[in-house]
């Protein structure tokens, strides 16, 4: 399988997950802004969306969107429980947390703080709207080691991810302590530093753009 990526984007979601999975990825760069790969191929030849991530399975199909790619490469590694088996109560705790940190936080805010196409009014009232939604995960995390309670999973590596984005919003993780302790574990974790290694970022510097 071939992943497609822009180090630092959410792309780098999928990366981590393969690694603590251990299932085998192609990384394939693409380049900001240009919609061309490393290699100079046209990526929207592949992926009309020209989003990141794409993931190309064995039979040339290909996947998109950073919450159902995580999921379909945590089934592959059904042993490695970083995702409940389907049709279980805990999966769609799962999706839940996945398609809040999606919504709520990634494109919600994120991607409006973080592009300048975005007029400068609008964005004191949604990093006001991030503060409070991560406000909500705080609380939860002042109460669980991971999202879904004991076990970490899929979505902790997405709202890992996330979380990275937030230096560059102005908005300060120690001010909410239980989300920042759970980070700095998180970005410790071998996989996790592994990941950053091969796409060239560090801990404080893993992202920019989503």
């Amino acid at each position: 399988m071939k992943l497609f990526y822009i180090p630092g984007s959410c792309s780098l979601a999928p990366h981590i997950l393969a690694r603590e999975a251990g299932v085998d990825l192609a990384l394939i760069r693409v380049e900001r802004g240009q919609s061309r790969t490393e290699s100079g191929a046209d990526f929207k030849a592949l992926n009309p969306s020209g989003y990141v991530p794409f993931l190309q399975l064995e039979d040339g199909r290909g996947l998109s969107e950073c919450a159902v790619i995580l999921q379909y490469l945590a089934d592959q590694a059904p042993t490695k429980g970083l995702i409940p088996p389907a049709g279980h109560h805990e999966r769609y705790l799962a999706q839940q947390w996945l398609n809040y940190i999606a919504a709520e936080l990634h494109t919600g805010c994120y991607t409006i703080l973080l592009r300048p196409a975005y007029g400068a009014e609008v964005k004191p009232f949604v990093l006001g709207l991030l503060q409070t939604r991560l406000a909500y995960v705080d609380r939860h995390l002042s109460d669980h080691d991971f999202l879904l309670g004991p076990n970490y999973s899929v979505a902790d590596i997405y709202l890992w991810v996330t979380c990275n984005w937030a230096q560059y919003v102005g908005l300060d993780l120690t001010s909410l302590p239980a989300l920042h302790a759970w980070h700095q574990r998180i970005g410790a974790r071998p996989a996790v530093q592994t990941a950053l290694r091969t796409e060239g970022l560090n801990f404080k510097a893993a992202a920019g753009r989503t």
